[in-house]
């Protein structure tokens, strides 16, 4: 009431400017209706309003925070579904955060349209909204897609050990916009899902047995055949190295200052790194006791006089 009586006065009722005398004379009549607001009705009124809009905001709170239990619970129910069909942890982790983000705007539509603002026009400024953002982040929605890829054609799952982007690690987590790897070292890398789903991945965990490779340089003269005989004892006598396929040892090549010896054994994916490394220490233990030399890169100059 208090505003309507202000703007009826402040109306333009004719040109824009008014002479003095009529601008004296709506003065004086909006200072005679303002005498005579009736103080009691406007207070009543705004106490109604103010309540009307308490109600109103109380109401928007116990649907959202009631939305978010009933987000929480339906998470809750969509874990125990994909566990009972044993979905794949990535593709459950990704179509999880899918749904609670698709709910999660459902529920804020929600309480903005018992708030009272007119959702339809909201979704029509956040439609315009999303376009421009999305052209101004075409590089996120390609991650997005990149990310569907990846699991759609599953070049790797959660916990698979893989190397792309120059970077090496244990997948962890497969977002919507990134994949996250955690090194041998504890360190957290998001790599984009877009450039590592068009770039060449290794992964190092989806066959069950691996090859291990050793090269072993010898010293010209040394025999290659105590050489070889002893790194064929060193490998059959680690229960961890499978004896079919059964370990070889050739040589590879007729290097400058060696003779390159090639060692080859297979072993279970998980044992890889730890035979790798213990049995480098027991060839450099036990080869220089067999007579086998390992040897420092020579180079023969020779001076001439004249």
């Amino acid at each position: 009431m208090f505003w309507t009586i202000l703007l009826q006065a402040d109306a333009p009722a004719g040109p824009l400017m008014l002479p003095d005398s009529v601008q004296k004379a709506n003065f004086a009549q909006t200072v005679e209706k303002l005498a005579n607001l009736d103080l009691h009705e406007l207070l009543r009124s705004m106490l109604s309003e103010t309540i009307w809009i308490l109600v109103k905001i109380a109401v928007a709170l116990a649907i959202y925070f009631v939305g978010r239990w009933i987000v929480r619970r339906i998470l809750r129910l969509l874990d125990a579904a994909f566990e009972r069909r044993r979905v794949d942890v990535s593709l459950r982790q990704f179509m999880r955060n899918t749904v609670s983000v698709v709910f999660s705007l459902i529920l804020i539509m929600i309480v903005v349209q018992t708030l009272g603002v007119n959702v339809t026009s909201l979704i029509a400024v956040f439609s315009a909204a999303t376009l421009a953002i999305g052209m101004a982040l075409s590089g996120t929605a390609q991650n997005f897609a990149g990310g569907v890829m990846i699991l759609l054609m599953k070049p790797y799952r959660v916990g698979d050990f893989i190397s792309a982007q120059g970077q090496s690690g244990t997948v962890r987590e497969i977002k919507l916009f990134s994949t996250v790897i955690t090194t041998g070292d504890n360190q957290t890398i998001f790599i984009p899902n877009n450039s590592i789903a068009t770039a060449i991945v290794d992964n190092y965990s989806t066959a069950e047995l691996r090859r291990v490779d050793w090269t072993v340089s010898i010293s010209y003269g040394d025999d290659i055949d105590v050489a070889r005989q002893a790194i064929l004892e060193i490998l059959k006598a680690d229960a961890r190295v499978l004896a079919d396929p059964a370990p070889v040892v050739w040589v590879a090549a007729l290097a400058d200052s060696s003779v390159n010896l090639s060692a080859r054994a297979w072993t279970r994916n998980a044992d890889y790194w730890d035979l790798f490394f213990e049995t480098n220490e027991k060839l450099y233990k036990t080869l220089p006791s067999r007579g086998v030399r390992f040897p420092f890169p020579q180079l023969d100059v020779r001076i001439e006089k004249e």
